[in-house]
């Protein structure tokens, strides 16, 4: 039977988020229900209650998750009932073209739930990235889920977006090795996340840098050596000086800006990778010189969700979390409940938290 349970959703562009009851409807072939014990509030949340990704409103928010499956439809093999999960937006299908090359986490045809939530006068909602998990409840492709062992939901939740895409952004994307250093441009959850990916690859060199001298002393507690206030300092020449004059082996850009990446550019080794993990707005443009792109070689990326691969690097992290070597309870800044979202957009966008994180009656 269908379920009715609280939800936040973005009803229409820039207006509060409401507290309302939907319906979540029996999964179908491939589905899952899931009964969500925490969801992080993150910045891709504020972005559609904006209109700044689709205007398929009204939006049911919410995507950092973990919970307990409730139920699962035909067919499905890869979770059961009461099995632990974090949900993930990129499920992926195994048949496209980056999948059959062995490339999946670039999968280009990735899985959602078919069936729709809606409000409780039939409304269809758009569940972001495909989640949807500002809810008691919500429904979701089986392969959107990823079976870990028990842990904080608070904390392992955010694996879902911003902890892995910063992460990854550092780890498999720039693929930054044991003794290297990296410069990481932006640290707000995404920068700090690839500061504490470096940390735990062995990067001995890690420079975060930023624009506030508070989020830098952050930094630090995630693995930064050194930093840099790009207010009062020159990047580029700062990181070549605590490079012994080369630049950073790896430079990760979270910010999305021109100027940033600009300075990511030039702020690398000959031969060194930069990575653009910030979400540029669509008119940004980057101008540089050609013979500099020619003459330095190495590598210019975007990483995707940090080129994840949920099967394999949420286990992976949740070990490494249960085992006191990577510290996902330092990016929750605070707990709330579903009432509190609104606020915790507000408190967001002042910089004041790394991450507030829904609570569900079901984790506490």
């Amino acid at each position: 039977m269908p379920q009715t349970v609280k939800a936040v959703i973005a009803r229409s562009k820039g207006a509060d988020v409401e507290l309302v009851d939907i319906v979540v409807p029996d999964p179908g072939p491939g589905e899952a229900v899931v009964a969500v014990q925490a969801c992080g509030v993150c910045h891709t949340d504020l972005h559609y209650r904006e209109g700044g990704i689709t205007d398929d409103f009204p939006f049911l928010l919410g995507h950092e998750a973990a919970g307990v499956v409730e139920s699962v439809g035909d067919g499905v093999t890869n979770v059961a009932p009461g099995d632990f999960v974090i949900l993930n937006w990129r499920a992926v299908c195994g048949e496209c073209r980056a999948c059959k090359k062995g490339v999946p986490w670039y999968c280009f045809a990735t899985h959602n739930a078919t069936q729709k939530m809606t409000l409780e006068d039939g409304t269809e909602l758009t569940p972001a990235l495909g989640i949807g998990a500002f809810a008691e409840k919500t429904l979701v492709a089986a392969g959107q889920c990823t079976k870990v062992e028990q842990a904080d939901p608070a904390a392992v939740g955010l694996l879902g977006c911003g902890v892995m895409a910063g992460f990854g952004a550092a780890v498999n994307t720039g693929a930054i090795q044991r003794g290297e250093s990296i410069a990481v441009i932006g640290c707000g959850g995404v920068g700090d996340a690839a500061i504490a990916g470096a940390h735990v690859a062995g990067a001995t060199t890690i420079i975060a840098v930023d624009v506030d001298d508070a989020k830098l002393e952050t930094a630090k507690k995630f693995g930064a050596t050194h930093t840099i206030n790009s207010r009062t300092e020159d990047v580029v020449a700062k990181v070549k000086e605590l490079t012994g004059g080369f630049g950073a082996d790896v430079v990760v850009e979270a910010v999305g800006r021109p100027e940033t990446y600009e300075q990511a550019f030039f702020a690398r080794d000959l031969a060194g990778r930069v990575v653009l993990v910030g979400v540029p707005s669509p008119g940004a443009t980057v101008e540089l010189p050609l013979i500099e792109i020619f003459g330095r070689g190495g590598s210019l990326k975007s990483s995707w969700y940090g080129d994840c691969l949920p099967s394999r690097d949420f286990p992976m992290l949740v070990d490494l979390y249960r085992q006191g070597r990577f510290d996902l309870d330092a990016f929750v800044s605070e707990r709330i409940g579903l009432g509190d979202v609104e606020a915790a957009f507000d408190k967001m966008r002042e910089g004041a938290v790394l991450r507030s994180v829904v609570e569900l009656e079901a984790a506490k």
